[in-house]
């Protein structure tokens, strides 16, 4: 058991420092030899017990394909006071609307964005881009041949998702937004 706590103070210390997600495999790199996959998931494992106790400010997440320490979103309003934020950046109706269209249906060429938002969104587009949250992923194979555009990490990141496959379902997000209609 000392054995695994080391290792995890370990891990703990390199999340602490990483200024992004870490992958296993680069945790794997760090810890030496000897340690194997299963014995650095059971360490974050073991971190992530240790900081959903109650009272902690910190816990461990999966985002991005890899693992980082992160402050719970409950104590945002004493981080922001503190750091000295006044408001954040957020994202209009429009690059919302935009980037779940993108989420959902990547690649995706600028016109099949246009034709579903039923408006120019080229603005948006590149607010996007230029944000890291949606990049071009190559050229459609059709007249004109468009940019296709895809999420990228830092989309995965800042949304706090590991994965794509955990988007919520359009369902899901429909009965979040209050937009859907339910029988009471």
């Amino acid at each position: 058991m000392a054995e695994l706590a080391s290792l995890a103070a370990v891990v703990e210390a390199v999340l602490a420092v990483a200024g992004e997600p870490v992958t296993i495999e680069a945790l794997l790199a760090v810890v030496g030899e000897g340690v194997d996959r299963a014995q650095v998931e059971a360490a974050i494992e073991l971190l992530r017990r240790r900081h959903e106790q109650e009272g902690s400010g910190l816990q461990v997440e999966s985002v991005g394909g890899g693992w980082r320490l992160a402050t719970r979103p409950e104590h945002e309003g004493a981080l922001r006071e503190y750091l000295g934020y006044r408001s954040r950046a957020r994202l209009s109706q429009a690059a919302f609307e935009t980037l779940a269209i993108v989420a959902y249906r990547q690649p995706i060429t600028l016109p099949e964005i246009n034709f579903l938002r039923g408006v120019n969104s080229a603005g948006v587009v590149r607010t996007l881009v230029e944000r890291k949250l949606v990049a071009a992923a190559g050229r459609k194979q059709v007249v004109g041949t468009p940019l296709l555009y895809r999420t990228t990490k830092e989309f995965l990141v800042h949304f706090g998702l590991p994965d794509l496959a955990a988007l919520p379902t359009p369902e899901e997000a429909e009965q979040v937004s209050g937009d859907g209609t339910s029988e009471a």
